[in-house]
């Protein structure tokens, strides 16, 4: 099925047409028609035009309302103040409209697809081998699945990429240490879990790494373990190879906790660009765009300084001839480009490192690698915080598991559940899995309803309350539809465009129309916290139609039918909209 025209495109097009005949020159402008309190929608352009013209704002609105057909569409305008036009809507047009997006055989809601499609390479989720995943990896992980799914939703053609951590100086101490204490993990892969043998993984990193800061003659013996593992010593190698297999069954484990699907092919480590870096550094040397500096090779920047003033450069080779962060994130750029095709680079990284990732951008655009048909752009997010404003630790100052964070957001979710289980009459076996999906998206939309570069506390309690802007209060706005809907006996959803609509009819229906410019406005600005900022509203608006409108003792069979076509509209956008976010939405709650 094509697309549907949205009330608010109908409105612009019927007042595009009057204002091009009360002034030419004008044809082709925007009128500004925005929703407003006042009336269903406010146009403001008028009074720049009337300015650009050295006209009367009031005259000329006057004009533009005299030649505006009333009736299909539009019920009334009205000039208002000096100039601006208040319109209301006709409410056949709200309900043939709605009635068109639920015709809609495809699922889609009649949201059409982006009108330039492109291919992203979405940088999320990039956990570290050999090290347990902390509350700090949530954000990039719940932020790019939500973009995944709202790009591939508008008919993007999206690439996944999990950029782990799984190379350099840590491995050769970890591999150097293993070598010398070779009964630090004995045990069979049967005998333990994906979580333990990470858990043992991560201690023995731990280990490592304070013998590494206090022992010397250690520390040189890892550093050459590193240069065997970077020449390719096959007994290194399959240690090496050993930490990241045992790190991605763990890896897998807590994104299915997540409900998030990462897949193995998806996932392109550090390691995976280790032969492009050698030439990655001669294309920069040749090219001039980097230079050799103190024996390393180093890109500088005339507006990056550091804190004395001094030029601060991006080192992509030491002068010991090892490579950093930077040529590797350099060398995916080239891979990301020339052998993915993509157009646009997003990489959905913690704000403390924008920085580093300016100055790879602005490199990766002088080799001429990124330009106005590809470009690079990070999705910076802020930090978790805990109730009381700073850093989210544990009580002895740790940082947070992640697994641990998931199991009691699904506990406390769990017992909410319970807590009306027997009202809704679920089993057992839907307390359990209503109390995971529960649990998980209210971890998820706490997150992502907060704008990604903001920081956030996190509050367990408040994210599983049914009350406030959380995923519980949606998910019990969507299972309390399916309630409705399952109590209607024989009537059924149908949409009747003769009848009036009450003004909470009227208030839903005119927020529904707004779900297809939602998505594609979230997804092109890369602002998922705008999509639940549009699904709170929608429960908010439903909670208010169910104050003022019953439906199942609705005054006529007609009426019945119409608010059940209204509910059943809303609990669709909801399911759809939340499953854009990542969260599910469970039938009874």
């Amino acid at each position: 099925m094509a697309s549907v025209t949205s009330l608010s495109d109908s409105v612009q097009q019927h007042l595009a047409s009057a204002l091009s005949a009360a002034l030419p020159e004008a044809a082709g402008a925007d009128p500004l028609l925005r929703r407003s309190d006042r009336a269903d929608y406010q146009a403001n352009g008028i009074l720049a035009l009337a300015k650009k013209a050295k006209a009367n704002p009031r005259e000329l609105a006057t004009q533009v309302v005299s030649g505006i057909v009333t009736g299909e569409v539009i019920a009334d305008v009205e000039v208002s103040g000096p100039g601006f036009l208040n319109i209301t809507v006709a409410d056949k047009a709200i309900t043939e409209n709605l009635a068109a997006r639920y015709a809609d055989d495809t699922g889609r809601l009649g949201v059409p697809y982006a009108a330039h499609p492109g291919t992203t390479v979405i940088d999320y989720a990039q956990p570290n081998v050999a090290k347990e995943m902390h509350v700090g990896h949530l954000r990039s992980a719940v932020i790019g699945d939500a973009m995944v799914r709202l790009l591939e939703f508008t008919g993007e053609n999206v690439v996944r990429r999990h950029h782990i951590g799984d190379w350099g100086t840590q491995f050769g101490m970890l591999i150097q240490y293993l070598d010398e204490h070779p009964h630090e993990l004995d045990h069979k892969e049967s005998e333990v879990s994906g979580e333990e043998a990470m858990s043992n993984l991560d201690r023995l990193y731990k280990t490592a790494r304070k013998l590494f800061d206090s022992d010397e003659e250690f520390k040189t013996r890892a550093r050459r373990r590193v240069v065997d593992l970077q020449a390719g010593d096959p007994a290194t190698l399959a240690t090496w190879q050993k930490f990241v297999d045992e790190s991605k069954i763990y890896f897998f484990s807590v994104f299915d906790k997540l409900d998030m699907e990462v897949r193995d092919p998806d996932i392109v480590g550090e390691s995976g660009y280790n032969d492009m870096l050698a030439e990655t550094c001669r294309l920069l040397e040749e090219s001039g765009v980097a230079v050799r500096s103190e024996g390393a090779l180093c890109v500088f920047f005339d507006d990056i300084k550091g804190p004395e003033g001094n030029p601060v450069p991006l080192i992509v080779q030491k002068s010991d001839g090892g490579y950093g962060y930077a040529a590797t994130d350099l060398s995916a750029i080239r891979d990301r480009v020339f052998n993915l095709k993509a157009s646009t680079l997003l990489y959905v990284v913690d704000a403390r490192q924008a920085l580093h990732f300016r100055m790879v951008f602005e490199t990766a655009r002088r080799a001429g690698w990124l330009n106005d048909d590809v470009h690079a752009v990070q999705l910076a997010f802020g930090t978790i915080l805990g109730k009381d404003g700073k850093p989210f630790k544990t009580r002895a100052g740790e940082t947070v598991k992640l697994e641990g964070l998931l199991d009691e957001a699904v506990e406390r979710a769990t017992a909410v559940v319970r807590e009306k289980a027997e009202k809704v009459g679920l089993t057992e076996e839907e307390i359990v899995e209503n109390g995971r999906y529960v649990g998980v998206g209210a971890v998820k939309y706490a997150d992502l309803s907060t704008s990604a570069v903001r920081d956030y506390k996190f509050d367990l309690d408040q994210m599983v309350s049914l009350n406030g802007d959380t995923s519980v209060y949606l998910q019990y706005a969507y299972a309390r539809i399916r309630s409705i809907l399952r109590k209607a006996g024989e009537a059924r959803p149908a949409a009747h465009p003769e009848l009036a609509l009450a003004p909470a009819e009227r208030a839903l229906g005119l927020h529904l129309d707004q779900f297809a410019e939602t998505v594609l406005e979230v997804a092109a600005a890369r602002e998922p916290h705008k999509m639940a900022a549009y699904l709170y509203q929608l429960a908010s608006l439903l909670t208010s139609f169910y104050d003022q409108c019953p439906v199942l003792k609705a005054d006529s069979p007609a009426q019945v039918e119409n608010r059940l076509f209204l509910v059943d509209l809303t609990a669709r956008t909801l399911h759809q909209g939340m499953s854009l976010l990542g969260i599910r939405t469970p039938e009874k709650l």
